[in-house]
Formats: C-alpha cells, structure tokens, sequence
C-alpha cells in the first residue's frame, strides 16, 4: 500500500526533485501548502474566500484553516493512492491534525528526511551556476564546467548567479530552517515515523531509499 509522504529536508537537499520522481513514478501528487493557498487565491469557493481575507492581512494562516485546506486538496482523486506534502506539516500540533486527517482517509503515513549536512548544503547552493542560454546547470565544487564560469555548450556565455546563493543568505535560511524542522524531526522520531534518507549520494540512490519508505509495509 502507497502512502501519505511528509518529505522534509533543507533548501539544497533536493527534495523537489524527489518529489518530482514521486510523481512521475508512482503517481503520488505533490502536494506543496504554498501552491495551494497561490492556487485558492484565484477560486471563489467559502474556503478560498477566508482564506483569502487572512493572506491579505499579512498574518499567519491558522492551523485549523491550513488543515482544511490540505483536506481539501487530498480529497480530490488523485489523492487516493496517497500523495506526497511538501510544508505541511510545520509543527507538531499540524503534524498530530494530520495524523486525525491520515486516519479518516485510511492511509498510513511516514516522514522522510533528506538529510545533508549543512557544509554540503552551503556548497550546494553557494557553488550554484547556470547557463543563460541553455540553462544547463553547474556547480563549481561539485560540477565545474570545463573552463571557469562559461558554459560548456555555449563558450561565449557568462554563466550566472542567483542573488540569493550567497554564504549569508543560506546559513540565515539553514538556521531558520533547522530552528524550524528540529521539533517535527523529534515528533516523527517518537513516534517511529520517520526515516532518515542519505542526501549526500546520487538521485536515484536516494530515490530507491524513499521508494523503500513509501512502498514498505513497514
């Protein structure tokens, strides 16, 4: 039997290409709370409209709206086999609504952590490039192209930055997120929910680990 999948792991670690493999190999959706309060943003049901006044307040969306917008969204179709959250839950008072919300829908449930260390992490994304022709990507520490900061297929193009991938911005956005998770991690890990995948291998390495996780009986 598939599962609900809560995917955690730090920007960097590359859980939404997890989530993407998840998709396209087992049919599970990926279910991201951002995308759906953009998503409601745009309809004109009851729920979109209170959830709509509380976005444009500015203040944090309640947990007992989040929750009803996540059961929402899980009642649709493709939800019934199971499905993948990525940013629900934040905390374990949404973690103990989803565990209400798992039981209801008849599916068991597992926490999966991407789990890379912080050094790796900063390197990851500070060491970032990409083409701005192609949009092939690098990495100066881990896939340099062939002659420094232009792109192999294209010679005369300058490969870019983002912005944000600088040291500052990532160890702020890595403490922020360590800050965050660290309470869900000791949830799932009390309640023997949670499995801890090795980030720092290949993709599809990592892939048959979660796949193990969703497709166990465990």
């Amino acid at each position: 039997m598939l599962k609900i999948i809560v995917l955690m792991g730090a920007p960097g670690a590359g859980k939404g290409t997890q989530a993407r493999l998840l998709r396209e190999r087992l049919g599970l959706p990926h279910i991201s709370t951002g995308d759906m309060f953009r998503a409601m943003k745009e309809s004109h049901t009851p729920l979109a409209e209170e959830l709509r006044l509380i976005l444009d307040s500015g203040v944090l969306v309640p947990d007992e709206l989040t929750i009803r917008v996540v059961e929402e969204r899980t009642s649709k179709p493709d939800c019934r086999n199971g499905y993948v959250l990525d940013g629900f839950p934040r905390t374990p008072a949404q973690a103990d609504m989803l565990e209400t919300l798992a039981a209801g829908q008849g599916h068991p449930l597992v926490a999966v952590l991407v789990d890379v260390p912080f050094d790796i992490l900063e390197k990851r994304v500070t060491g970032r490039r990409n083409c701005p022709v192609c949009g092939e990507i690098y990495n100066v520490y881990f896939k340099p192209p062939k002659f420094d900061e232009v792109c192999d297929l294209h010679p005369s193009a300058k490969l870019h930055r983002r912005a944000d991938d600088n040291a500052e911005t990532i160890k702020t956005r890595l403490a922020t997120y360590g800050q965050e998770t660290q309470p869900l991690i000791e949830y799932y890990e009390r309640t023997s929910r949670l499995r801890r995948v090795d980030g720092t291998r290949g993709v599809e390495a990592i892939y048959a680990d979660i796949e193990n996780a969703v497709t166990g009986d465990k």
